[in-house]
């Protein structure tokens, strides 16, 4: 089994995640699973352990607490049919139908911020909403608590709290992060090498192919300047200084 894993805001603050869950066959994403493996037999799978799975958390005032799933599960079999009217199911659509969720994070959902704070007392001065500030705030004041230091709530109370990933998958499903840093850093080497020599490649040609018509003649202020600059009437052909 694979997976890839986006964590989006909701408006109130809370966050869930959205993951695509495949089985692969022999050989990975490149070969088909084994005939048993059927779309319901992984809806199955995937109901029970988001039923049984749960993480110890901290203890508070003698209390301790346990973070699981919520009873809000919903699984779709995600088919061809879902993209591009029936066609192929490629992995680019399904990276697009994932990408959207994690464009969203905590400043667009429930308007709070894009940066850490240095002080609680910065909140007057940010127009945020007044959920987000209780939000925020109540992040800031667990953070001073001894139980919960290792959380640092302080550093992601910007973030309400949240300081996951906002992206995981496993190692198997499709590239590596690794691999997407590698390319990225020589993109960037090649484009300061191509800067440092002043040559620009690109594969890329504009056609324009839609015309306007803007008009004919000159302007009031082009007429006026023309007119400014012609020469005063029997001074044609006078010699200048």
């Amino acid at each position: 089994m694979s997976f890839a894993k986006v964590a989006e805001y909701q408006k109130r603050g809370a966050v869930h995640f959205h993951a695509v869950i495949r089985i692969d066959g022999p050989s990975g994403g490149d070969t088909p699973p084994p005939a048993w493996a059927t779309a319901e037999l992984l809806t199955d799978a995937i109901e029970t352990a988001a039923a049984k799975v749960s993480v110890d958390g901290p203890v508070i005032d003698g209390r301790a607490h346990t973070f699981a799933f919520g009873r809000q599960l919903d699984i779709r079999t995600i088919r061809s049919a879902d993209f591009n009217g029936g066609q192929e199911l490629t992995e680019r659509a399904v990276a697009a139908y994932i990408a959207k969720y994690a464009t969203k994070g905590a400043e667009t959902a429930t308007g709070a911020l894009d940066r850490p704070l240095k002080f609680v007392a910065e909140l007057a001065q940010f127009d945020i909403s007044d959920h987000a500030r209780r939000l925020i705030r109540t992040a800031w004041t667990l953070g001073a608590r001894k139980e919960l230091e290792e959380l640092r709530l302080r550093a992601w109370a910007h973030m309400l709290g949240f300081r996951g990933h906002f992206s995981t998958k496993s190692r198997r499903y499709s590239t590596t992060l690794g691999a997407l840093r590698d390319a990225r850093a020589e993109w960037r080497r090649a484009q300061a090498a191509a800067a440092a020599t002043g040559e620009h490649e690109t594969d890329t040609t504009y056609v324009l192919a839609h015309w306007v018509f803007a008009g004919t003649g000159l302007s009031d202020t082009e007429t006026w300047l023309a007119a400014s600059l012609e020469p005063a009437p029997g001074t044609e052909g006078e010699p200048t200084a």
